[in-house]
Formats: C-alpha cells, sequence, structure tokens
C-alpha cells in the first residue's frame, strides 16, 4: 500500500489511513491538529491527499516514540507552518532530555555501587529502632539535613509513640544512604524523589537492578526510534522543498 501511496497523486482519506493502520477520523483530525498540511478539496467538497501528505503522516507517526505525542504535533506544526528552526530546536531539546536520563541512570547505578562498596552501618543503626542524631552521625551530615529529606519524601521515618522522637528502621537507612550518594553527585533533591520511589517499589536495590535493565532498554529503544524520526522528518523536509 506504501507503493500505491507514493505513486498516486490524488488520495482519499481512507486511502491514507489505511496505508497507516488509522480510520479516516484520525486522518482527519491529523490535519486539523496541523499535523497534515491542508488538504485541497475536490470540485464535490471532498478532502484530496498527495504524496506529500503520506510523507508527512510517516513523518509524524516515526517522531511519536521517540519523541512523545505532545512534541511530535508541535514539531510537525512548525514544520507545516515554515518554521524549520523551531522544529529543529524541539528535537534538539527531546535529544537534550534523553541526555539527561541517560545520566540520571548513570548516577543511580553509581550510587548503588558505593552503597554495595560502602561499609555496613553499625549492627544498632542498621536495626530498627535507630534515632536521627546516630544516622546522622554515620552519614556525617547534620541532623536537620535529615529533617529536610523527610519533608521532601525521601526519607520516612516512623514515630515512637511513647517519645515521639523519629525513628530509622533498615529501609530508612538504606534510603538516607542512597540519598546522600546522590547529593554527593550534584542531584537536587526533586531529582532523587522519583529514583528512590523506584528503590521502594523495587523493594531494594538488589531488585532494582531488573528495573535498571528495563531503563537502559527503554532509553536504548527511545534513542533508536528518535533515529528513525528523524530520517522520516528528513525526508519529508526534502520532499516539502
Amino acid at each position: 500500500m506504501e507503493r500505491n501511496l507514493q505513486n498516486s497523486e490524488r488520495l482519499r482519506p481512507v486511502d491514507l489511513a489505511r496505508g497507516h493502520g488509522l480510520s479516516t477520523q484520525a486522518v482527519r483530525n491529523y490535519e486539523e491538529a496541523g499535523i497534515l498540511p491542508p488538504a485541497g478539496r475536490t470540485p464535490h467538497g471532498y478532502r484530496a491527499y498527495t504524496p506529500l501528505h503520506a510523507r508527512a503522516l510517516r513523518a509524524f507517526l516515526a517522531l511519536v516514540p521517540g519523541h512523545g505525542h505532545q512534541t511530535a504535533t508541535s514539531v510537525m506544526r512548525a514544520v507545516n507552518q515554515d518554521a524549520t528552526e523551531e522544529a529543529l530546536r524541539l528535537i534538539d531539546e527531546s535529544h537534550a532530555q534523553l541526555l539527561d536520563d541517560r545520566r540520571t541512570l548513570q548516577a543511580v547505578e553509581r550510587a548503588l555501587r558505593d552503597l554495595e562498596s560502602t561499609p555496613e552501618p553499625a549492627e544498632a543503626a542498621r536495626s530498627a529502632g535507630g534515632f536521627i542524631g546516630s544516622l546522622a552521625g554515620q552519614l556525617g551530615i547534620r541532623p536537620a539535613t535529615l529533617r529536610k529529606w523527610e519533608r521532601a519524601g525521601l526519607v520516612r521515618p516512623r514515630r515512637d509513640p511513647r517519645t515521639g522522637y523519629r525513628v530509622y528502621d533498615e529501609a530508612d537507612v538504606r534510603d538516607a544512604r542512597l540519598v546522600h550518594q546522590l547529593r554527593r553527585g550534584g542531584y537536587l533533591l526533586e531529582q532523587i524523589a522519583p529514583l528512590i520511589a523506584q528503590v521502594r517499589a523495587a523493594g531494594g536495590p538488589e531488585p532494582l537492578e531488573a528495573t535498571l535493565r528495563d531503563w537502559h532498554a527503554r532509553l536504548s529503544a527511545r534513542g533508536r526510534a528518535m533515529l528513525s524520526g528523524a530520517a522520516e522528518l528528513e525526508a519529508y523536509l526534502r520532499e516539502r522543498g
């Protein structure tokens, strides 16, 4: 069907839709959103698409996996409005975000390696019942820093029902040590929060290894999708002249 789309001079909405596994309404919606250039009209008022529209649709569908629907839409709108520099800026922003995500993953892996290589804290501090002063002393930070991390949701000590003191169990100590490593790496608290959430969801650093492998795979897939999207977008730009 792709070969037919390229060789036809005039395409009905259904031709364009079937060639890309879409509904005719989706094709019309894409045109109204600016993803496709405006279609011509037949003498009877029906939409008439061309191979250029087919190329635009392929470019958009190729951009979505790597950049997301919103950015892909913005890129195609910019191209169709002859604002190519804006389209390229949006592409650059996506690549910068992917690079940031890769660096974040590397930081998490380094922090986890540091945790494994750092001597275990004293048994009293590792067991349930550790208090803020002892944990702060182990990490070489002030108790106020731990309280700040708690307000940010990075550590979640329970309160002793009799004294009201914070009590840090083994998972809290693990989280505090991981936060400490990431802070030393220059990461902000708001950047650390989702990483700590992943550790908790995985049940600790060891089960997180599978998550990290999946994270690597998703970043690689995104990078390759960006390459595919770039190739289709370049083809569309060339055809537009």
